[in-house]
C-alpha cells in the first residue's frame, strides 16, 4: 500500500465513496475566501481528507483574539499573516495537497482573476459586500459556494449557486444598511460554533464535489448550539432575484457556463430528498397583503395577529405595535402558543423570511396566513414614515 492509499485508507472502504470520490476529490481545486473562525476548520478537514488544491483569500494577521475558536494557528504564528501560518499548517496536515495563499482582498475588482479554474467556493467571510461579491461572481460562472455565518452559540449553513438551486440574493435580496447587524467582536461568539459550522461547509462541499449524500441547496440549516436544536427551512427560487431571476440585473448573470463538475442529477437529489419532519417546506400559493390592505384591515377592526419573524434587534429599531416578535428561527416552537384558526399576517424586512414562514405555517395547518409584501420596510415606505427604515 503506498502512502496516498495509507492516508487515506478509512475514506476508500467507505461504501458509497471509497476509491471514485477519492479521486473525484483528488481532482478539485477549492476556493475558501477568509482563513478565519470558518476558514479554519474548513481548509485543515478539506486538506485532510484529500482535496487536490486549495486557494486561500485572507489578508488579516494572526492575533491572540483569534485563538479560542481559529485553531489553524497558534501562539507561534502571533504577527504573522493568517495566509503564511495556513500554508504552514496546511501543509504539515497534508504535504499532497496543492496550496494556493493570496493576501488580498476579495472584491469586484479581482474576483475575475481569483475565481476561474475552481470547482466550489466556501464562504469563510465576515462581511456582506463579500458574500454578494462571491454570490454574483460564482452565479456567472456556474460555480457553486457553501455559506456560512455564526454569531453567539448560533450558525447557518447552505448552498448556493448549484444548478437548479437559488442564489444568496433569493435569501437576502439587498444587504442590511451599514451597522445594523453586530459583528462577533461586538456580540460575541462561542469558539467551538465556527468550528462546528466550518466543519459543516467542508462536509457540503465533500458531498458536492463527490456527488454523495444529500447536500443543502435550497435548504438552509439553521443550528441552535446551546440549545441542541437543529432545523432545516426552504429556500425558494424568486423569479425576481436580481441575480438569478427571470430579468436578472447583473451583469452576465444569465450564463452558468462555468468549469463546475457538477450535473444537474446532483441538484435534482439536492433539491427534494427530504429531512423529513425537520425541514420547513416552503408553499408557493401564499396570499401576499400590501401595506395599505393591511393598514385598511387594521383601521376598520378587523385586526390579524402580526407575526414579526425577524431578529430582536431588528424588531428593536422598528416594529408595528401590537405585532408579536416570533424570530424565524423560534417559529417551529412557537407554534404550540398559536391558535391554528386565527388570521395571521407575517412580517419581515422586506417580505423574504416573512413568505418562508408563512408557507411553513400553510404547510401546518394554519388555515389564515398571509405575507406582508415589502415587510415593515414597504409599511414604512408607504403607510408610516415614522417607522424606521434600516
Amino acid at each position: 500500500m503506498n502512502a496516498f492509499d495509507q492516508r487515506y485508507a478509512r475514506q476508500h472502504v467507505l461504501h458509497g465513496f471509497g476509491i471514485a470520490g477519492q479521486e473525484k476529490l483528488a481532482n478539485s481545486r477549492v476556493l475558501i475566501v477568509g482563513a478565519g473562525g470558518l476558514g479554519s476548520p474548513a481548509s485543515m478537514y478539506l486538506a485532510a481528507a484529500g482535496v487536490g488544491a486549495l486557494t486561500l483569500v485572507d489578508t488579516d494577521v494572526v492575533h491572540v483574539s483569534n485563538l479560542h475558536r481559529q485553531l489553524l494557528y497558534g501562539m507561534s504564528d502571533l504577527g504573522s499573516a493568517k495566509i503564511d501560518a495556513a500554508v504552514r499548517r496546511l501543509t504539515d496536515i497534508n504535504p499532497l495537497v496543492e496550496i494556493t495563499a493570496l493576501n488580498i482582498r476579495l472584491s469586484n475588482s479581482n474576483v475575475d482573476s481569483i475565481l476561474p479554474g475552481h470547482d466550489i467556493v466556501v464562504d469563510a467571510t465576515d462581511n456582506f459586500a463579500a458574500r454578494y461579491t462571491i454570490n454574483d461572481a460564482c452565479f456567472e460562472r456556474g460555480i457553486p459556494w457553501v455559506y456560512g455565518s455564526v454569531a453567539r452559540f448560533e450558525g447557518q449553513v447552505t448552498v448556493f449557486g448549484a444548478p437548479g438551486g437559488p442564489c444568496y440574493r433569493c435569501l437576502f435580496p439587498e444587504p442590511p444598511a451599514e451597522g445594523t447587524v453586530p459583528s462577533c467582536a461586538e456580540e460575541g461568539v462561542l469558539g467551538v460554533v465556527p468550528g462546528i459550522v466550518g466543519l459543516y461547509q467542508a462536509m457540503e462541499c465533500i458531498k458536492m464535489l463527490c456527488q454523495v449524500g444529500t447536500a443543502l441547496v435550497a435548504r438552509l440549516m439553521l443550528l441552535d448550539l446551546l440549545e441542541n436544536d437543529l432545523r432545516i427551512i426552504g429556500i425558494p427560487l424568486r423569479a425576481d432575484c436580481s441575480t438569478c431571476g427571470k430579468s436578472p440585473e447583473v451583469a452576465g448573470s444569465q450564463s452558468r457556463g462555468g468549469k463546475s463538475q457538477l450535473g444537474e442529477s446532483q441538484a435534482i437529489k439536492s433539491t427534494t430528498a427530504g429531512a423529513a419532519d425537520r425541514t420547513m417546506p416552503f408553499s408557493v400559493d401564499i396570499p401576499q397583503l400590501s401595506s395599505r390592505e393591511l393598514a385598511a384591515r387594521l383601521a376598520s377592526g378587523r385586526a390579524p395577529v402580526i407575526l414579526d419573524v425577524r431578529e430582536p434587534w431588528e424588531y428593536e429599531i422598528a416594529h408595528l405595535p401590537g405585532s408579536r416578535l416570533v424570530p424565524l428561527v423560534d417559529l417551529q416552537r412557537a407554534v404550540r402558543s398559536l391558535n391554528k384558526n386565527d388570521d395571521y399576517v407575517v412580517i419581515c424586512h422586506r417580505g423574504m423570511r416573512s413568505e418562508l414562514a408563512a408557507g411553513w405555517l400553510q404547510t401546518n395547518g394554519f388555515k389564515h396566513v398571509s405575507n406582508l409584501e415589502g415587510g415593515i420596510d414597504s409599511w414604512s415606505l408607504t403607510v408610516d414614515p415614522r417607522i424606521a427604515r434600516y
